[in-house]
């Protein structure tokens, strides 16, 4: 069977073939209304401008009439909460009308002028309302270093870590798009142990190379989701980097955990890339010892062989340093265990919450997804290039994490999640 080709011309580098087709809200300065779109190659496909040619009516009637009202929004969350058959027919009908072989948006000059938006010309926002935020511990790696360095080798893991996803409640309000400048928090944070705290910019501010999910049909409250239904209840998957300021986290987490450490600024990838497009690159997770408990084992390969990578400019430089090159597939606890695993109380997941996995740290130094991590808490340097090096963070310095699946003649890509490092307001 021939490969999927689109009469649009799509180099084997984007992140954007037909094989993918991410969503996002975007904008234009000729049309400033944020609005759903679909990344093709260089372009987006306008979903308003679709919806408004009665196309998805006619066409899609998972969507019907209230495809307008849908695609008119400024969040994909109305299209999210309709559930995994109209997101698969939707995604059909896209792929059907944008391969080459498929007149009907191809020689048509008009439709093609009203629905295709230059990539270049657009301005992207958050892909969602994001009603709550959790983020999770769930890359065993990176436990296991944070916890060497903390606590010691022999007592690296908590006793509960093998047994459950550990997690905790981020903030869903300071969750910002790529692009989004960020600001170094200031806080309590205690720099000679045994001494009184003092108050002040953090000095040890950091990134976590992440992934996350949106939800996109919940449960009700009371009503657990079970592991056969996970998978209908996982709209997408996005790039994260939960900024993380070291030193105030250290002093704060006893007793309860990350608060002001964590809570200043989490970015994430404009684009959403569907469970449909990642279905090809499914892998077995690491194997778990012990073997978990009935509610969280999965007969599935439900990981994802997903590359990462994070990228560090230094204040002052232009060219761009990989200090990191890990995987999803590396993580242990799967993104379908952490969503169980969130509802086995009974609580209730709505349309647009975030789930973060935790820093994915891979096997080998080079894979250590923070710089807490490549910099074993700061007593050797990093690498950022330009002659330059780092043991955390510094003002002006811009991070981007760079995912992608490799086909065999396309990759799955999420786009740029870049913030830049800006001056601390004291």
């Amino acid at each position: 069977m021939a490969p999927l080709q689109s009469f649009i011309q799509v180099s084997p580098d984007s992140d954007f073939p037909i094989q993918n087709l991410p969503w996002g809200i975007f904008s234009t300065v000729h049309n400033p209304m944020p609005r759903p779109g679909v990344a093709i190659g260089d372009y987006v496909v306008d979903m308003n401008a679709l919806a408004a040619a009665g196309l998805l009516e006619k066409h899609v009637p998972e969507l019907g009439e209230k495809a307008l009202h849908i695609f008119s929004q400024s969040t994909l969350n109305a299209f999210m909460s309709l559930g995994k058959p109209a997101w698969q027919a939707t995604r059909r009908f896209l792929q059907r009308i944008l391969s080459a072989d498929e007149p009907l948006l191809r020689d048509n000059a008009a439709l093609r002028q009203k629905v295709l938006v230059q990539l270049s010309s657009v301005q992207m926002h958050l892909p969602a309302d994001i009603g709550d935020y959790t983020d999770f511990y769930a890359s065993k790696e990176h436990a296991t270093n944070v916890g060497i360095m903390f606590r010691g080798k022999e007592n690296a893991l908590m006793p509960n870590w093998t047994h459950l996803p550990v997690g905790y409640h981020g903030r869903a309000s300071s969750v910002v798009v790529s692009g989004t400048d960020l600001r170094r928090p200031c806080g309590q944070r205690c720099p000679v142990k045994g001494q009184p705290p003092v108050f002040g910019a953090s000095t040890r501010l950091d990134f976590e190379l992440e992934m996350g999910f949106l939800v996109g049909t919940g449960n009700p409250l009371g009503k657990p989701i079970s592991m056969h239904e996970a998978d209908d209840c996982i709209f997408g998957v996005v790039l994260l980097n939960d900024w993380s300021a070291r030193d105030i986290q250290a002093w704060e987490y006893v007793p309860l955990g990350p608060f002001l450490g964590k809570n200043f600024g989490t970015t994430i990838s404009p684009w959403v890339v569907t469970m449909d497009a990642l279905e090809p690159f499914r892998c077995s997770p690491p194997v778990q010892d012990p073997k978990p408990l009935s509610y969280l084992c999965d007969d599935k390969n439900s990981g994802y062989d997903i590359r990462l990578e994070v990228e560090v400019t230094p204040v002052g430089h232009d060219t761009p340093k990989t200090v990191c090159q890990s995987n999803l597939k590396y993580m242990y606890w799967t993104l379908k265990q952490q969503l169980v695993h969130h509802t086995v109380n009974g609580c209730n997941m709505r349309t647009g919450d975030l789930c973060g996995t935790g820093t994915i740290s891979g096997p080998t130094e080079d894979s250590f997804g923070s710089m807490l991590e490549l910099s074993w808490t700061g007593q050797k340097d990093v690498d950022v290039g330009s002659g330059t090096t780092r043991k955390f963070l510094e003002d002006g310095d811009q991070v981007n994490l760079v995912g992608y699946c490799q086909g065999p003649d396309y990759r799955i890509g999420f786009g740029p999640c870049r913030g830049k490092v800006l001056p601390a307001l004291l």
